[in-house]
């Protein structure tokens, strides 16, 4: 009887015990999960506070679209279809828009890029010499800040007329490949490299392999391709201008500074954004046409970008 007693005593207890801890880690996953929650609409708040931060702009002017202004495109930072400034079709559409205004007198491009991609750069150039063509009475001029060279300079070139500070840093027509060779530090640590594929050069300059001869011709031919279309691209946009005797320092990539570049006919002169509006165009009052991210889209970029970072990048197999 004692036995049975203690038995039962000893059962009572386990589920006592049991229920508490069933309680206990049910309590856990429901302040876990409203932990989450909270963490979740934090991120939510600091993202739409961030992008709301990046999308109010000082406008330069009161001027409304609808009376004479100059237009202002700006092409900042990596010219790239990742990157918002300097997307071929944001800047395109702003282009566009721009040309189409009636009471835009002159586009003026804001120009401080160090370049990027060849094939933005050429479409947004390509477009600007169209839409001279469609618009033959409106000017574009560029006014470059602190840099503009590669892939910004290429675009530049299709302006009717190229402005920069003395300290500005320009040109660099030129185009380049750069990445790495792990070889010698997989044979370090032991690491035996496996490639598999179908075509003889698909697998050129795989960073795993030796590098060989042939297959830095391939690639050197094919900047050297690139290159002369950047070169036309120039030729065609500057005219001219260029000081013709110096043909091989021109196209080396190089860069200068304002005052070289100006004395190589790479830029016409030295100026600022507001004196080229008023001295240059005669309309003072300028209007940014520049296309501006969303708030929706910026936060989703944000949002999504920080949620891979936190989670994605974070997960190793130990």
């Amino acid at each position: 009887m004692e036995q049975n007693k203690e038995y039962n005593l000893h059962n009572s207890i386990e589920k006592v015990l049991l229920e508490n801890l069933k309680y206990q880690n049910k309590t856990r996953r429901w302040s876990n999960f409203f932990n989450f929650v909270k963490f979740f609409i934090f991120l939510i708040f600091i993202s739409i506070f961030l992008s709301v931060l990046q999308t109010i702009q000082k406008p330069i002017s009161k001027t409304k679209d609808n009376k004479p202004h100059t237009a202002l495109i700006k092409i900042h930072g990596m010219i790239s279809e990742d990157s918002f400034l300097g997307s071929a079709d944001n800047i395109i559409k702003s282009l566009r828009k721009a040309f189409k205004n009636e009471n835009a007198k002159a586009i003026l491009l804001d120009l401080n890029s160090p370049g990027g991609s060849p094939v933005q750069s050429d479409l947004v150039f390509q477009e600007i010499m169209s839409l001279k063509k469609r618009y033959k009475d409106k000017k574009i001029y560029g006014v470059v800040a602190d840099i503009c060279a590669s892939g910004c300079y290429y675009i530049a070139a299709a302006s009717d007329k190229i402005y920069a500070n003395r300290a500005s840093i320009v040109g660099s027509i030129g185009v380049l490949y750069n990445g790495f060779g792990f070889v010698n530090a997989m044979d370090k640590i032991g690491i035996e490299r496996r490639l598999v594929t179908a075509g003889k050069n698909k697998a050129i300059l795989d960073p795993f392999s030796p590098s060989n001869s042939k297959d830095i011709e391939i690639l050197k031919t094919r900047l050297a391709d690139i290159h002369q279309i950047f070169i036309k691209a120039v030729k065609l946009g500057r005219g001219n201008k260029l000081n013709s005797s110096k043909h091989d320092t021109l196209f080396s990539g190089l860069f200068w500074t304002g005052d070289e570049a100006l004395n190589l006919g790479v830029i016409d002169g030295f100026s600022s954004k507001l004196n080229v509006a008023e001295d240059i165009i005669k309309q003072k009052d300028i209007i940014d046409y520049t296309k501006s991210p969303g708030l929706l889209s910026t936060f989703t970029d944000k949002f999504g970008a920080s949620v891979k970072e936190a989670v994605f990048d974070n997960i190793k197999i130990q």
